[in-house]
């Protein structure tokens, strides 16, 4: 078989977990596959050099930046390769050049666009393991370095999978897989066996951190299938694969039975409320156009026809914290040109999700989903839905109480043991 196998920053954060990793990788190829390793920095290497580079300059050139962060996975890399050498395999490591990943423009927040794997693929019919760092790309006409943004060295790994056309993309984190709620918030989350692609996107955007967005969209494309796993564990994680394939995994199961497949949460997000505002064709568009211009990232949009004033809507949306107060600035602007309706920021509120295929042919679980918050006594300020999935946006303080209500409610709850979570972060 030819596995990419891809850890995180939290699996090689010291020495010791990077020959735990390499050891790992060694066995892997002693059963008989083909290994192509991609790995993050190490622990807190990439937050450090960002911290180091604002004692330099509050405003560093993006292309600067892409530069110095990459060092963190070429540190990673080439102590991962030194590591597996010293276990008698042949092992070559790769930045993302050298390994052929090549990317938009955009610094900081890049986009593969391709990936030629020639390098990867001489050391592999030499015998050897190819060690490649995450996260990062070049732009082909420019020669510049470039990033992924987050969750970059997920989509290195599956973008690098499908160009081998391998077996299977292993994930390793410091949780043993997929589970029905984060086991840092819900003890008795359980683990999945299996989840479809659709099911881990609605999750992934609802705040699920396991995974990011943009690694499981591109699986999907290309069909990759991905193993998710602990590096801490030898345990069985969690397959992220098509429904026919989800299918075969469950098969002991009746696929046709309602499925929930858990309860997601996200607390880094702020709402924006606009209140008085024309009700009159083309102000939703004027609002958006204004925000995408900015690049500024919007999610749950709800909009309401005014009761009290005549004429008027109001329209609320929620966006990344990071971006709400460039947000809140922007809607100041707009508003001096439709007439000054308010502009409210809330930054005290957090996204709460219940997803699941079942849903689609399960009535009833609106009404249990609802029930169970009120129940809880948890208020309901935004609703969001589509045919797997039911979002809300409530108080940030209610959040954690919300999660665990909501996952006794639609017994998710394990009865084995406590999820463990390695290495302190989820991730």
């Amino acid at each position: 078989m030819l596995i990419v196998q891809k850890f995180g920053g939290s699996s090689v954060s010291d020495a010791e977990h990077i020959l735990r990793v390499a050891n790992r990788i060694v066995q892997t190829v002693k059963a008989g596959n083909q290994v192509v390793a991609v790995v993050s920095a190490m622990g807190d290497t990439t937050d450090e050099l960002i911290d180091l580079s604002t004692q330099i300059t509050k405003s560093p050139p993006s292309r600067e930046m892409d530069i110095l962060l990459t060092a963190g996975e070429r540190i990673s890399m080439s102590l991962l390769a030194m590591a597996i050498n010293e276990l008698g395999v042949n092992a070559k490591s790769f930045t993302g050049q050298q390994a052929g990943i090549e990317t938009t423009e955009k610094y900081g927040r890049a986009h593969i666009s391709g990936v030629v794997p020639d390098r990867i693929m001489k050391t592999l019919d030499a015998g050897g393991v190819a060690v490649v760092a995450g996260f990062q790309g070049v732009h082909r006409k420019t020669n510049d370095v470039t990033t992924l943004g987050r969750g970059g060295s997920d989509t290195t790994a599956v973008a690098i999978a499908a160009a081998l056309n391998a077996d299977v993309c292993e994930i390793y984190s410091d949780v043993d897989g997929v589970f029905t709620a984060d086991p840092r918030v819900v003890k008795t989350a359980r683990k999945m066996k299996a989840v479809t692609y659709e099911e881990m996107l609605e999750l992934a955007a609802s705040g699920a951190k396991i995974l990011a967005l943009r690694c499981v969209e591109y699986a999907r494309r290309f069909g990759v299938k991905i193993h998710v796993r602990s590096s801490f564990s030898d345990n069985e994680g969690t397959f992220i694969c098509d429904e026919h394939e989800v299918g075969r995994i469950m098969k002991e199961q009746d696929l046709e039975a309602p499925i929930i497949s858990g309860v997601a949460h996200d607390s880094s997000e702020s709402m924006i409320s606009l209140v008085g505002l024309p009700d009159v064709p083309g102000i939703a568009a004027k609002i958006f156009d204004e925000v995408a211009k900015h690049g500024i990232n919007v999610d749950m949009i709800v909009q309401n026809i005014s009761k009290s004033v005549s004429g008027r809507s109001d329209i609320s949306f929620t966006l990344p914290q990071s971006q709400a107060e460039l947000g809140a600035r922007t809607l100041l602007e707009v508003s001096r040109e439709l007439g000054g309706p308010e502009v409210h920021l809330e930054h005290n509120v957090g996204k709460l999700s219940l997803i699941g295929a079942g849903m689609k042919t399960n009535p009833g679980v609106s009404a249990r989903f609802f029930s169970a918050l009120n129940d809880a006594g948890v208020n309901v300020e935004m609703i969001s839905t589509s045919e797997i999935r039911i979002s809300v946006v409530v108080s940030l303080d209610d959040l954690d109480r919300a999660v665990k209500a909501l996952h006794t409610a639609f017994e998710l709850d394990s009865v084995e043991d406590e999820a463990v979570v390695y290495g302190g972060t989820g991730r």
